[in-house]
């Protein structure tokens, strides 16, 4: 061990460096303890280690390494120069690191490198990862690739630059290793969760079936936006605005933001890598392209192609070349030239994009005119062309151009131009749309409409009808105001039709401005003409709007399914990113197929397609295959190759081998070409024919999906079924429809023809084959999940038995929903996100009715229909009107033609037969359904005559009324109804039955409207005159329908409408409207995603019978007033989830003058009365599952007397903007009004209870920040909760646990750790307990993760009703099936366990095999780890400390200096035991402030705080003896043996001691035993260095405890205190025997620490026990081994600040002082020996404090005259030891004049100099007072003073000292008469004493140190009762025994050992507490026995501790305290003694 304890004594830094591994491990680990401490991060200490820290990551020895690693990590993330070190630590980690065996070097590798990527040093650790993925180790490279995926993962793709990852990716994909290419997957995916198909091309190239594993996997990557979770240390503040973003705009309605963010940033553009072109031209190019031979031309041409396939351009001067190329576009008579010209300028406009825009306008006018050409294939590379160039350009500025060639008289050019309109205006946005721009283009458009050729009329109707989509009819009508209703038509019909780019979010917002609902279709399917292509937005990189159906703002359209939003028109073919258009392709000849497949694919291929031997036909597949894959997209001819598979024998080929190659091939060709329909016509057929064939059928249907992906899905499925249905097959029948299922799952409904499949479907159904039946019956309950309940409609004539197939199979899609479309969405709508999907889905179910087939019944209606239904006889009426019945049910849905019917059924809607009026209000509820939303004309004059029916008197003719009323609202929307003043008229009419039927029904639709007619108000005056009715039901309708008219026209405006009214009334109505007021709900918000889904609970794409009309989506989103329990569809109850626009009523200025005022106010006992009613049932109790009405209406009550109005009002708004400004006012009032909040704290958390069932996450947010403050606010005004208040309140808390947003759990756990310290633990253990029964599996997991918390931090004693109960329960979680659940149990029972041992395997009892196996697994784990739980726990939460309970009184400041990271860790301990008191609730008792220990403070300390700890003594000590209530403590002891806890030691010790000032006395003895042990056995004593202050402050702190607490206490049994005395005072007397470490007690912890010990000494209540004596004795001894052991200068220096203070105290004892001037007495007596140790210059500096604070005059005031002596003599002593240097020690006091110090010291100088000869013995010995006595009194008075001191119990041995040297002196002084008159023990104990003394002084040795006390201290050493010294001395068992036999015995001893013992063995602590310290009262040898065995006894019943012989090193009987060590005499004796003892108790 030699060469050990030479690294051992190196510093850190070259310890890292040594050769030795152990050397570098050891350094490792220390720099990682000083990397922790450091707190400033720009510390000179982080540089020492800058070129260390790479061989910190590279050690050679893995051991090492992993330290190495850990110090490393800590070092990147403190140290401000760590940057400097990225490159090569980086580099170290990646060749050093990562091809380590153990996972957690790797682990610990890559933390290393995301750290770096945090202290902003991306680029460099990204380079050090690629250049790692070039190493030969395929270990590295997977490691690279994990890393860099990590670090996308978490910190996004804006600080992980992509573009070089993609770059190395393909060749990732070509390793040889799998780990690598399955690495390189999940990177691959990663990226693509970022940029989504932008990571496309670049793997375009890579092996096809790993592209095809990474299709698959890309499908199911979610559509949500993926964010950034970690952030550099320079975005913190994005952080912080990260969290609370997710707490705001993580709302249900997230807005368009939302949609912004969910669009992938990264285009794939981006991430090409820019191609220079104009170098690679041909040098002739500009020659040859003006040749004159068409040839010449072309190769340029052909040359220019191929350079701008690159999909990025360099930027450049293009000029000429776009000069070129338009040159041969405009005049080029060639057409295939203009052709290949027009593509290559579309190629540039591409690949150049914004670059090109300079060039557009020299452009576009050419094209335009070029258009007249006829060729299709010109028609289309000229559209291509201009399309490609309007993206690199605006509207705006090619306007001009484009208005130019408007008026061409050329049809083509026209029809063209206004279809590039058409298509460019689909890219705008209203904004990018503006009027200046829509008024020339629709000026010149009218002019197209009216032209003579139809195709230019069309396409004029596309543009206006596309810009009608985009702006908005607001924006449009006006320039159509000439325009004939047909062309009108027309135009809206195309609008209907458009699909945006930019999805509709325009038109909405205009047309919500109209608040006119639209019939729109949503998009529509570009026809098959060549001209109606869409071109998707992909290839912009802006902002991509989601192709949302309806924008959050607008009534949503219904639309055909000709295409719902979103999907139609561009399906996601086109993997090259931007490419997504549809493609048209002419019919090619087979020949110039032929040529086209031969120039691609291998010549061998072509040969063998038809060759006779299938093995050769199957070779030719796969090189076909290969070729496809090879093939780049735009080179592929996709109608050559299909034509070519489709040759002989084409798909009647017989290997199925080769026909299931030949099927995948199809495959690849649709996904990777350009596919057209005419290549899909090519190959439909056969693949239909395949689809049912058992070997081919699958890779049949995967080519029809690729196909549907290429085509669209409503192209495909229809020629798909129609094909299927025209063979014979049924399989393929079957086969065809299930595929058609799958596909409408994958691909959503938008677009499919309902009509042509259901005619399909009911062929299929009518099938003789039972499988077809069954898969029609399959794809009709797939639809169903779209279409809703009105599909069922279309088979009502089916047979019943199919009909039931058929509605079991609907009833088995009840409540479904339909899955989001994962293919064949256009690129934009996949950021999007599925809501947006959804939506669109739900549009889908409203649509499908406007699918239906409308029969116009129109000419069905005959005049003598008509007349019948007019006839006067009521049965010919009822006739007709039977016949209508039928007309409209053979129908089913019909068209708005119905000729003169309205006015026939109005005249019978009064008619006198109240039969046929409900006939005829069932036909009207038909017809609204039959005809859907076109009944809206009808409403004025037939709908409003059947309000008028809603007076009828019969019950059920009202009842049929309204429930046609409903009808008919249900398909028109509320709008048409309240127009006009036909409802006020209707309203005025003073029928009651219709006031209140029509004022019920209004109160019901209105708070569902987003905006009203202005007509509403007309109603408003025959509202007030209902309200004053004399119908009572009218008046209570009229009352519940106030708060609805008020929501939409205000308050003001219903005020001044009060104008009218006679005054009474105004009053009345008046009152009532502010009533009304308080209850007005806020206007329901757009339907935003989450509130326009289908009604509670249906599947949100059913569909609400016809098609719910727009305004009414809300109605659910809202509930009214409380009053209004009607049981509505949503059902939410009055605290509304609304998230709507505030109301825009203004308050009235009365309302604001009122918010002045407190918010809370006090009601004397309020709160108790309010918990006297609960629990008197007189009011219901909180508790449920969901809030119901009444409970918010109690709560509104009893709010009342004590919550401000105003405020109340904002805090029972509907509207959740309201709660947030309540919840404003709250916080800010929290702190002026704490008093009022704690009046009504009930109130206060009830209500923030119904605030946690609200959706709106800002409110959530705001009440748990409130929460915060509010318990912080409680916790420091010492507030407990009522048993009350807890169970109404955190019952809910702990509900929102489980909340899915990570920052509210967070707050949440918060808020429950702050509870603690408000709400015993114990009592919220089971509150959390209960919550571990969620179903919500979070909720569970943290839950169980708190419980874990509870333990560590409060001990088992929280575990409710019984630990073994609640450990039973927390162990059943270990078999639960969420994976966080089961971590949650096992971690919180390995907290358990780690404070429990081993006794949790009991408690938990039987558990399964498999759960027991993970536990023990994980406790294994657990305790490899270094720190012990409590002490992380302390460190950890500092936020548990619990207020201080009664025995936590101790001092806020002490002088540590040096301790206090150790101190915090000791405190937090410290009080969290205490807690474990305080948490019972009889602990009613608390210690005044001034005793409390001011733990923030210390928690607080950074360590550079000087704490002073002022004597307790200060204080006025009379609560202390107040009896002190302690609850039976329940701590559980300690395991003694320090291994059991934790491997480290270091933080086991702080354990232990922070133990050892435990409220339990049990606890406290074993952790004193186990100090105890640690310090008897040399080799772990050293353990204990550095733990010395800690250790004492812990035992004082316990001593004061004693002396505050446990002594007060009546219950304790006093024998325990002696038993924690004696341990106490062993431990230090073992302490104190090791001197290395008594010397690192410091100054402040000793001054402490004598203070307790004096404090000991002086009390009273001490001696009174039976042991007391025997106590004060070890303490005397005690006090010797700290004098004597301790740095002499500490200890000096705290007697001396002791000393000041206890004289400054006023409550000081004058004893104190006394005790503190004895020791330092004894002090100034060991000067001589250790003067050369002591630091001089400090002690004077504290001498000068002394005098500075008491000047000499100021001492001699003082009642006794030993504080100037001891002085005097300190320094007399000091002056003669050090002579005249002492002066030189006057260094550390700055200004020498505030005090007398130097010129006493100059006096004493020269006074010594005078008397140089006489050596002033006496002074030494302190006796020279006695001299002066002398000299001074008579001696009469000297002796009689002597023995009074000697009859008295404190100063006996002072009073003997000082008689000897009287005698010494005066030899010949006669003392006879003073024993005369004393009894004769007396006599014989001052004889006695005197000898002793003599023998003493006599003895040879040192004097000074062999005396353990000088004679003037004595006293203090045995306070001997008198009583004790009067009687004879007694020993426990009654004998007497003459004190002379233990003198004898004293002096063999003495002699024996000499007086100096050498020898240093601590006595045990049994000796030294029962041993006698003065023979004067030694007891006897029976005695010692006794003693022996009694604590033997306790001490192996508490401290499990064998008390062998060995460990008895010393007698000490009749020793007296003179011997620090005692002689090791009779040994041997007591040795023998002891072994019988022990035998005996065996």
């Amino acid at each position: 061990m030699g060469d050990d304890s030479e690294w051992m004594k190196l510093p850190i830094d070259q310890k890292c460096e040594h050769k030795l591994w152990k050397a570098r491990l050891n350094g490792y680990e220390e720099a990682l303890k000083l990397f922790q401490k450091i707190d400033d991060e720009k510390s000179p200490e982080w540089s020492k280690y800058l070129g260390l820290i790479k061989k910190f990551v590279t050690d050679s020895n893995a051991v090492a390494q992993l330290k190495g690693l850990e110090a490393a990590l800590a070092y990147v993330e403190n140290a401000h120069v760590a940057g400097k070190t990225t490159g090569e630590v980086a580099s170290g980690v990646v060749n050093k690191v990562f091809n380590q065996p153990k996972a957690r070097a790797k682990e610990l590798g890559e933390d290393i490198c995301l750290m770096y990527i945090e202290i902003e040093k991306g680029e460099a650790v990204q380079e050090e990862l690629l250049k790692g993925l070039d190493n030969k180790n395929p270990k590295i490279i997977v490691a690279c690739i994990e890393t860099l995926r990590k670090a996308l993962s978490e910190f996004g793709s804006k600080i992980i630059s992509l573009k070089p990852i993609i770059k190395v990716l393909p060749k990732l994909f070509e390793s040889r290793e799998k780990a690598v290419r399955d690495e390189a997957k999940l990177l691959a995916v990663e990226i693509y969760r970022w940029i989504r198909d932008a990571l496309r091309p670049p793997l375009q190239n890579i092996n096809s079936v790993q592209l095809k594993e990474l299709e698959e996997e890309w499908i199911k990557v979610s559509s949500a936006a993926p964010k950034q979770t970690r952030f550099l240390r320079s975005q913190q503040e994005l952080k912080a605005k990260f969290e609370q973003q997710q707490g705001l705009g993580g709302d249900a309605d997230g807005g368009d933001d939302d949609e912004e963010e969910a669009v992938p940033q990264v285009d794939a553009y981006e991430l090409l890598e820019a191609v220079e072109i104009l170098s690679k031209l041909p040098k002739d190019f500009y020659e040859k392209i003006e040749a004159k031979k068409w040839q010449e031309r072309k190769e340029a041409l052909e040359a220019v192609e191929l350079l701008v396939k690159n999909p990025k351009l360099e930027s450049g001067d293009y000029a000429d070349l776009v000069k070129a190329l338009k040159k041969v576009v405009g005049k080029d008579t060639n057409v295939m030239l203009v052709a290949l010209a027009a593509k290559c300028l579309a190629g540039l406009a591409t690949g150049l994009r914004k670059k090109f825009g300079q060039y557009a306008g020299h452009v576009v006018p050419t094209i335009l005119e070029k258009f007249k050409e006829k060729k299709p294939q010109v028609v289309q590379a000229l559209q291509e062309a201009i399309d490609a160039i309007f993206l690199t350009t605006t509207l705006q500025n090619i306007s001009e151009d484009i208005l130019a060639v408007m008026d061409n008289k050329n049809p083509t050019i026209k029809q063209q131009t206004s279809l590039f309109i058409a298509r460019s205006f689909r890219h705008c946005t209203p904004s990018t749309l503006p009027k200046s721009l829509l008024k020339p283009f629709c000026a010149a458009l009218l002019k197209h409409i009216n032209d003579s050729a139809p195709e230019v009329r069309d396409a004029g109707f596309e543009a206006l009808g596309t810009a009608l989509k985009v702006a908005g009819e607001k924006a449009v009508n006006p320039f159509l105001a000439d325009v004939d209703k047909l062309k009108l038509d027309r135009i809206k019909e195309c609008a209907e039709k458009v699909e945006l780019v930019y999805g509709k979010k325009a038109g909405g917002a205009a047309e919500k401005k109209e608040g006119k609902p639209i019939t729109g279709k949503t998009t529509a399917l570009p026809g098959p003409a060549g001209d109606k292509e869409t071109k998707d937005a992909a290839t912009k990189p802006g902002p991509l709007k989601k192709a949302s159906a309806a924008k959050p703002g607008g009534p949503p359209k219904k639309g055909k399914p000709a295409a719902a939003a979103g999907t139609g028109g561009a399906g996601p073919k086109g993997k090259k990113g931007p490419e997504t258009k549809e493609i048209f392709e002419s019919e090619l000849s087979i020949e110039v197929c032929e040529e086209k497949a031969a120039a691609v694919l291998p010549a061998s291929c072509i040969q063998q397609l038809d060759s006779g031997n299938w093995k050769e036909r199957l070779a030719c597949m796969e090189e076909f295959q290969k070729a496809v894959e090879l093939m780049e997209r735009s080179e592929m001819p996709c109608q050559a190759l299909v034509r070519m598979l489709a040759k002989k024998p084409g798909w009647k080929e017989t290997n199925f081998q080769v026909m299931q190659m030949k099927l995948h091939i199809v495959a690849l060709i649709a996904q990777k070409g350009n596919f057209s329909k005419t290549s899909a016509q090519v190959v439909l057929d056969g693949l239909v024919d395949k689809v049912g064939d058992v070997k081919c059928g699958t890779n049949a249907k995967e080519a029809m999906t690729a196909i549907a992906e290429a085509c669209q899905l409503p192209w495909t499925a229809e020629q798909v079924v129609a094909t299927a249905f025209s063979q014979k097959n049924p399989k393929n029948q079957s086969e065809t429809l299930n595929w058609l299922s799958n596909a409408i799952k994958e691909f959503g409904f938008s677009g499919l023809n309902v009509k042509a499949f259901i005619s399909n479907v009911k062929t299929a159904l009518a099938a003789t084959n039972p499988a077809v039946r069954t898969s029609a019956i399959t794809l009709l309950g797939v639809m169903y999940l779209y279409v809703g309940p009105s599909l069922r409609m279309f088979f009502e004539d089916e047979k019943p038995a199919l009909l039931s197939q058929i509605d079991a199979e609907f009833e088995k899609m009840q409540g479904q929903t339909a899955p989001a479309p994962t293919r064949g969405i256009s690129r934009h709508s996949v950021g999007g996100g599925d809501d947006g999907e959804e939506e669109e889905q739900e549009e889908v179910g409203n649509d499908v009715v406007d699918l239906l087939p409308r029969t116009d019944i129109g000419d069905k209606i005959t005049a003598e229909l008509v007349s019948k239904i007019g006839d006067k006889n009521w049965k010919i009426r009822k006739e007709g009107l039977d016949e209508v019945t039928s007309i409209i049910n053979e129908a089913k849905f019909i068209q708005p033609n119905i000729g003169e019917l309205p006015a026939a059924l109005k005249g019978r809607l009064n008619d006198s037969n109240k039969i046929l009026v409900q006939q005829t209000l069932s036909i009207l509820q038909q017809l609204a359904t039959a005809m859907g939303p076109n009944i809206k004309q009808y409403v004025k004059n037939l709908g409003i005559p059947v309000i008028t029916v809603l007076g009828d008197s019969k019950n059920n003719v009202r009842a049929a009324a309204l429930a046609t009323v409903n009808a008919w609202a249900e398909q028109t929307g509320m709008k048409e109804w309240l127009e006009g003043e036909d409802l006020s008229e209707e309203l005025k009419k003073e029928n009651p039955f219709l006031r209140q039927e029509l004022l019920g029904w209004l109160a019901e639709k209105l708070p569902a409207l987003r905006s009203v007619p202005s007509d509403l108000l007309l109603c408003v005056p025959h509202l007030y005159s209902c309200l004053e009715d004399r119908n009572g039901d009218v008046r209570k309708k009229a009352q519940d329908a106030l708060p609805f008219f008020m929501m939409h026209l205000g308050f003001e405006k219903m005020a001044k409408a009060t104008g009218k009214l006679k005054p009474t009334s105004k009053d009345q109505v008046l009152a009532m409207l502010e009533k009304a007021k308080a209850n007005m709900p806020a206007k329901p918000a757009p339907p935003a995603k989450a509130s326009s889904r289908g009604v509670g609970g249906a599947a949100p794409a059913k569909f609400q019978p016809a098609s719910a009309f727009a305004d009414d989506l809300g109605s659910n989103t809202m509930e009214s007033k409380p009053d209004l329990k009607k049981a509505k569809a949503g059902g939410l109850s009055s605290k509304t989830k609304v998230q709507g626009k505030k109301v825009l009523s203004k308050p009235s200025l009365k309302e604001d003058d009122d918010k002045s005022g407190p918010i809370f106010i006090i009601v004397p006992n309020g709160k108790e009365q309010r918990m006297r009613e609960e629990k008197a049932l007189k009011v219901l109790k909180w508790n449920f599952t969901t809030p119901r009405d009444e409970y918010i209406e109690q709560l509104k009550t009893q709010m009342s007397t004590c919550v401000a109005k105003w405020l109340q009002d904002e805090m029972f708004h509907a509207d959740f903007q309201h709660h947030n400004k309540a919840l404003s006012v709250m916080i800010e009032h929290l702190e002026s009004e704490k008093d009022g909040v704690i009046s009504c704290l009930d109130l206060i958390l009830k209500w923030l209870t119904l605030r946690f069932f609200d959706t709106n996450t800002s409110v959530l947010m705001k009440a748990l920040e409130y929460l915060k403050l509010l318990f912080n606010l409680l916790s420091q005004e010492e507030y407990h909760l009522t048993e009350n208040e807890a169970s109404s309140f955190i019952p809910y808390l702990i509900l929102k646990v489980g909340e899915p947003k990570d920052v509210i759990r967070k707050d949440v756990r918060a808020i429950l750790n702050r509870m603690c310290l408000i709400y015993p633990a114990s009592k919220m253990f089971p509150f959390i307990m209960e919550g571990t029964k969620s179903k919500n599996s979070k909720q569970r997991a943290e839950c169980l993760e708190e419980l874990g918390c509870l333990v560590e931090s409060y001990g088992m004693n929280v575990c409710q009703p019984t630990p073994g109960k609640a450990l039973k329960e927390m162990a059943t979680h270990i078999g639960d099936r969420d994976n966080t659940v089961r971590n949650a149990a096992l971690n919180t029972i390995v907290t358990v366990y780690n404070v429990h041992g081993d006794q949790v395997f009991k408690l938990i009892g039987n558990l399964s095999e498999k759960d027991m196996s993970m536990l023990e697994e994980r406790i294994k784990r657990s305790a490899k780890r270094p720190s012990s739980a409590p002490v992380r726990q302390a460190e950890e939460k500092p936020q548990r400390a619990q207020n201080m309970s009664a025995n936590a009184s101790m001092m806020r400041k002490g002088q540590a200096e040096d301790m206090s990271s150790k101190l915090k860790i000791m405190y937090r301990t410290y009080r969290i035991q205490n807690r474990n008191m305080g948490s019972h609730p009889e602990t009613t008792h608390t210690v005044p402030r001034e005793f409390q220990l001011d733990l923030d403070e210390i928690e607080n300390d950074n360590g550079t705080v000087r704490c002073e700890m002022p004597a307790l003594v200060q204080h006025k000590l009379d609560d202390i003896f107040e009896p002190v209530l302690i609850p039976e403590p329940k701590i559980r002891a300690v395991s003694p043996h320090f291994d059991d806890m934790h491997s480290n030691t270091a933080s086991t010790i702080n354990f232990v001691i922070s133990q050892v000032a435990s409220g339990d006395i049990n606890t406290s003895i074993q952790a004193l035993t186990q100090i105890d042990e640690v310090l008897k056995q040399e080799d772990k004593a050293e353990a204990m260095s550095g733990h010395i202050d800690q250790f004492l402050i812990a035992t004082f702190m316990q001593l004061r405890l004693i002396y505050n607490t446990h002594m007060a206490d009546e219950k304790l049994d006093k024998d325990e205190i002696v038993r924690l005395y004696s341990c106490i005072i062993g431990s230090m007397i073992t302490l104190f025997q090791i001197e290395s470490l008594a010397r690192e007690a410091s100054t402040g912890v000793l001054k402490d620490l004598m203070h307790g010990l004096i404090t000991l000494m002086l009390d009273s209540r001490v001696e009174d026990l039976e042991e007391g004596e025997q106590v004060i004795r070890s303490v005397n001894l005690l006090v010797v081994k700290v004098l004597e052991k301790s740095d002499q200068t500490n200890i000096l220096s705290a007697l001396l600040v002791l000393l000041q203070d206890s004289l400054l105290a006023t409550a000081s004892s004058p004893k104190f002082s006394e005790l503190v001037m004895k020791c330092l007495w004894r002090m100034v007596r060991l000067l001589p020996e250790t003067i050369n140790s002591i630091n001089l210059d400090r002690i004077l500096l504290d001498i000068h404090i002394f005098m500075k604070v008491f000047p000499k005059e100021k001492l001699k005031q003082c009642k006794s005259e030993f504080p100037i002596r001891t002085l005097k003599t300190l320094l007399h002593t000091l002056c003669k030891l050090k002579g005249p240097k002492i002066l030189d020690h006057l260094t550390m006091i700055d200004n020498k004049n505030e005090s007398e110090l130097e010129a006493h010291l100059c006096r004493l100088m020269k006074h010594a100099m005078e008397q140089t000869g006489k050596a002033d013995k006496d002074t030494e010995k302190g006796a020279s007072r006695i001299e002066e006595k002398a000299s001074k009194a008579k001696v009469n008075d000297i002796l009689a003073e002597i023995f009074k001191k000697i009859g008295s119990k404190e100063n006996t041995k002072e009073g003997l000292a000082e008689l000897y040297e009287y005698k010494k002196k005066y030899s010949d002084a006669d003392i006879e008469p003073f024993l005369k008159n004393s009894s004769q023990f007396f006599q014989s104990y001052v004889e006695r004493g005197l000898r002793l003394i003599e023998t003493e002084r006599e003895g040879k040795g040192r004097i000074a140190t062999s005396t353990g006390i000088s004679p003037q201290m004595e006293g203090t050493c045995v306070p001997a009762s008198t009583h004790t010294v009067s009687s004879s001395i007694g020993n426990t068992n009654g004998e007497e025994v003459g004190p002379s036999v233990y003198l004898e015995r004293l002096k063999i001893l003495r002699q024996r050992c000499g007086l100096d013992n050498a020898k240093e063995d601590r006595p045990p602590l049994t000796s030294l507490l029962s041993k006698p310290t003065l023979p004067t009262v030694a007891s006897s040898t029976d005695m010692l026995h006794s003693k022996l065995s009694q604590l033997r006894e306790s001490r192996e019943q508490y401290q499990h501790l064998d008390l062998d012989s060995n460990q008895t090193h010393s007698s000490g009987i009749g020793t007296t305290l003179a011997s620090p060590s005692s002689a090791a005499a009779n040994i041997d004796d007591l040795k023998k003694r002891l072994e019988r003892i022990k035998s005996s108790r065996k």
